[in-house]
């Protein structure tokens, strides 16, 4: 078979776009995930099996985060637990814990159960909180990925409420991209 320029070039392109795919792909658990095209990895932290910088939307000036973590099989608490834990790190204007909508939802053969809360963002609280600040204007997404065996990762996303907003369609596509590495 004869191979044209353009037939070349667009088998290069096809093998670039999956090999770059490839590459941002990562896993922990038993599950792997893709990072979402224009996010950037950040350096390893402590129990974390990711960490992902996000740029500020328009009109906002600090950068979100989203956080990957794996505490291992069975630990780092349930999907209730986590659940009430990020919402207590969200707080409404009486300074009770903000409203919080909860989802459900199935992908790839894994179920996510995600919580979206906005308000001001107390940070984790606790030992590990190292003086965290409240700030105003915040959104925080959060999802448990139930992996086989209790190897639930958990991803926390946090920011101004316009640039988790604007990455609301991202978020969900990194949830998607979860899938059983078996």
């Amino acid at each position: 078979m004869r191979y044209t320029c353009r037939m070349r070039t667009a088998i290069l392109l096809l093998m670039l776009s999956v090999s770059s795919a490839l590459l941002c792909a990562e896993s922990a658990g038993g599950l792997s995930w893709t990072m979402p095209a224009g996010w950037k990895a950040d350096a390893a932290r402590p129990t974390r099996a990711a960490t992902y910088m996000i740029p500020p939307a328009p009109g906002d000036t600090v950068n979100a985060e989203c956080g990957v973590f794996f505490f291992g099989a069975g630990q780092g608490g349930g999907v209730q637990d986590n659940i009430d834990r990020w919402r207590g790190q969200i707080q409404g204007p009486d300074g009770k814990p903000g409203p919080a909508k909860i989802d459900k939802r199935s992908a790839r053969g894994v179920n996510i159960t995600i919580v979206d809360s906005s308000g001001t963002y107390t940070g984790m609280g606790g030992p590990m909180a190292g003086g965290s600040r409240a700030v105003p204007g915040y959104r925080l997404l959060g999802a448990v990925v139930q992996g086989q065996g209790g190897n639930n990762i958990f991803v926390k996303f946090t920011g101004p409420a316009k640039t988790i907003a604007a990455n609301q369609q991202k978020f969900d596509q990194l949830l998607a991209s979860f899938q059983s590495d078996k």
